[in-house]
């Protein structure tokens, strides 16, 4: 009896969790109420980010900052990549780069830079030439020259989108909070690796990827509270994206700590030698994961 009672308040537990992607669909009368939230649930729909607790400067024994790329070919890291054909599943999933390009634009992220120490902002007019690109064939040229005017089917537009991100940088800082006892995790920043619109356009596929803008992720935390990744393991209960990166549920791989040598990367003092590189990249965060347990060691 026992066991079905537990049975049963699972049960009604997972009932109670409606997921946005599959919001209503069980009580729809017709295709467009699908996905779309009753007058009560809006009224009850208080739902905020967990708020970070405060530190104090005197709690912090120790702390690391450490720079991460975050390959999206990775199995790990497929839920910051899809999906791609958002028009397909509806306007209720995105994916991580849609999620921050859309709300860049609607103003919800105010601000993005041009690099990881956010010294810098950047505007939207600064990363157009960078999303989007428009080429005039050969066949319109010829039209401008003959005095006539220019054809929309001899210009060729080249943009960004989601398929088109190959990983993400982030900048995160490892601490000791003594008061708490234990060593700590906070992201600060997270950057989009894409090929540019002309590398793109040109189909050249030599071309490295570039960072498009930094957001100061402690900014957009309840833009990402907002947007939903998808649950492998069920469908019914996705999680947030500011949950998945907050818990760090993804594979990075060191590329950069902070250091005497003004910040330099790894592959500036070990050249030539990606495994060298990698091992390096592990020999830091070891450092760090071995800090908590030398504290405990006597």
């Amino acid at each position: 009896m026992k066991l079905k009672s537990l049975f049963a308040a699972v049960l009604i537990g997972f009932a109670g969790t409606s997921a946005f992607a599959q919001l209503n669909i069980l009580n729809a009368k017709s295709p467009d109420e699908i996905g779309k939230k009753t007058q009560a649930q809006i009224e009850n729909d208080n739902d905020e980010p967990l708020p970070y607790g405060y530190v104090g400067e005197r709690d912090i024994l120790w702390g690391k900052t450490v720079w991460e790329y975050i390959d999206l070919d990775e199995r790990i890291n497929i839920p910051l990549l899809y999906p791609l054909d958002t028009g397909r599943l509806g306007n209720e999933r995105m994916s991580l780069f849609q999620v921050l390009l859309t709300n860049i634009r609607n103003g919800e992220i105010k601000n993005v830079y041009a690099d990881s120490y956010f010294n810098r902002k950047r505007t939207l007019e600064e990363l157009g030439p960078t999303l989007s690109r428009r080429d005039t064939l050969s066949q319109g040229y010829a039209q401008l020259n003959a005095g006539e005017a220019l054809d929309p089917q001899f210009i060729r537009r080249t943009d960004i989108d989601g398929s088109d991100v190959q990983g993400y940088r982030i900048r995160g800082y490892w601490y000791f909070d003594k008061r708490q006892g234990d060593l700590r995790y906070r992201l600060l920043g997270i950057c989009p690796m894409v090929v540019d619109a002309y590398a793109k356009s040109q189909n050249n596929e030599d071309a490295k990827p570039v960072e498009l803008f930094w957001v100061f992720y402690p900014e957009a935390r309840k833009v990402m509270h907002k947007a939903m990744a998808f649950n492998t393991d069920n469908s019914s209960e996705p999680i947030t994206f500011d949950h998945l990166l907050n818990s760090r549920r993804f594979n990075g791989v060191i590329y950069k700590d902070d250091n005497m040598y003004g910040d330099r990367e790894i592959e500036e003092y070990v050249a030539d030698n990606a495994l060298m590189q990698l091992l390096e990249s592990d020999r830091i965060k070891e450092s760090v994961r071995n800090f908590e347990s030398y504290m405990w060691s006597y």
